[in-house]
């Protein structure tokens, strides 16, 4: 067994003694919304009563009903002053990491166990920011943060997790970029079983070592990458041929497959290839737009991440020397694309990229959106119906209606008029357990 892969174990026994979390609350409850967001029309529906049983929506009716006529001990919250929505999705964080100047130096210094118990607080803080699901997109002790939140031993967000990126030799995700050749030939070059590969063949092990880890997702990085210690942010990365192996041998297995993307011809290749998602996007195009709608291809802009590193990249010794020119001209320009997106007509799906900025800071997302010409319903959407369809989860998720798990979310006003709302989430129901109340 690898050092590696002992750090790892080590990591996952360190989440899985942490404190208990209790699941499902045992009587019948009543939320009464004085609004509530209908995903599916992206509109708000005025007063509702959600009746929630063993973690599940049971029923929605307009206006306000008795609890005590759904049961005897049914609980009644109020919620009649507030807007209530779909728990939120985010799409795209990382939830074992969190940005600061110390972050290059730390992996020197930290083990696995160390980043898995820190991931326990931004798993915590993300769900009382609103965010009931999340796609983990990179970092192998989140299948461990994934187990422990599931069986109920931890407060968090339900976690589909794609355990190790997919990276080229020397691209981005890497992981022995930046450090020198001694120290690197002592912990090995990296393989499929790492997650870096080269060709096809070597592209089929890494995807069937992500299913023998558990993850619930591939991601690859298709081209550079913005915060990794190299000096292209954009380039493509992977040729086309290996990522249609990544893609074919990912069907197999029933996964979907993320793309982090900047440049516009490892998007291309992406597209063309069959990937599912986009991140990022940076240098999207008139052609890489067309090709996403001919393929159905989403896109997941995160502009939250963009935005703040290029604020960072102007702090001498926030970042390294070789990552700043990229994080101010990169992170720059993601918020422009987004707007472009979707006046494009490409199908869009809420993500941030949280990690890269800070965890539970989540919902700025929703006001770039709309500086960049999302309306703020629409940007909603994006954030519950749309992300529970590129999930594959639409049946259980992203939306108030009957059968769905409970997952719900209030602020108060109206969101769809003051977007900034989403901010200060104050009522948050994971299924059917209330983590956060006003």
């Amino acid at each position: 067994m690898s050092i590696r892969h002992r750090r790892a174990r080590l990591g996952l026994l360190a989440v899985s003694l942490s404190a208990a979390f209790s699941v499902q609350a045992a009587a019948p409850q009543v939320v009464h919304c004085g609004q509530v967001f209908d995903a599916n029309s992206a509109k708000l529906l005025g007063e509702h009563s959600i009746v929630v049983r063993e973690g599940r929506i049971a029923d929605v009716q307009a206006g306000r009903i008795d609890a005590g006529s759904v049961a005897a001990d049914a609980v009644a919250i109020d919620l009649s002053q507030h807007t209530c929505l779909p728990g939120l999705i985010d799409m795209h964080v990382h939830l074992g990491s969190q940005t600061s100047p110390a972050a290059y130096s730390e992996g020197f210094r930290m083990n696995p166990e160390d980043y898995a118990l820190r991931s326990v607080g931004y798993a915590e803080t993300t769900l009382k920011a609103g965010f009931t699901t999340v796609r983990d997109l990179g970092g192998l002790q989140t299948i461990a943060l994934r187990n422990a939140i599931n069986e109920g031993r931890l407060m968090g967000p339900r976690i589909y997790a794609a355990g190790k990126s997919i990276a080229t030799t020397g691209g981005h995700a890497d992981p022995r970029n930046g450090i020198n050749r001694e120290l690197a030939e002592s912990l090995g070059w990296p393989g499929p079983e790492e997650g870096v590969v080269a060709g096809p063949y070597e592209s089929r092990r890494a995807v069937r070592q992500r299913y023998k880890e558990g993850s619930d997702l591939i991601k690859i990085t298709a081209t550079g990458g913005v915060l990794s210690f190299a000096k292209s942010a954009d380039n493509p990365q992977f040729m086309e041929d290996e990522i249609r192996s990544i893609v074919e041998t990912a069907r197999d297995y029933g996964y979907k497959v993320a793309a982090h993307a900047h440049g516009q011809e490892g998007m291309r290749r992406a597209v063309a290839a069959g990937v599912d998602s986009i991140e990022h996007g940076t240098y999207m195009d008139d052609e890489v737009f067309k090709l996403m709608r001919e393929k159905g291809t989403w896109y997941v802009p995160t502009v939250s991440a963009g935005v703040y590193v290029s604020e960072k990249a102007r702090e001498i010794g926030y970042y390294p020397e070789i990552i700043r020119p990229k994080a101010q001209r990169i992170g720059a320009l993601i918020q422009a694309t987004a707007g472009r997106a979707y006046a494009a007509g490409v199908k869009m799906a809420f993500g941030t990229d949280a990690g890269v900025f800070p965890h539970g800071d989540n919902a700025r997302e929703f006001e770039l959106l709309v500086e960049a010409g999302m309306p703020a319903h629409i940007a909603l959407q994006s954030a519950t119906k749309n992300a529970a369809e590129l999930l594959g989860e639409w049946p259980q998720l992203g939306s108030l209606e009957a059968g769905k798990l409970a997952d719900l979310v209030a602020v108060s006003g109206n969101p769809i008029e003051n977007i900034g709302l989403m901010r200060d989430v104050q009522f948050v129901m994971k299924d059917g357990v209330v983590v956060k109340a006003p």
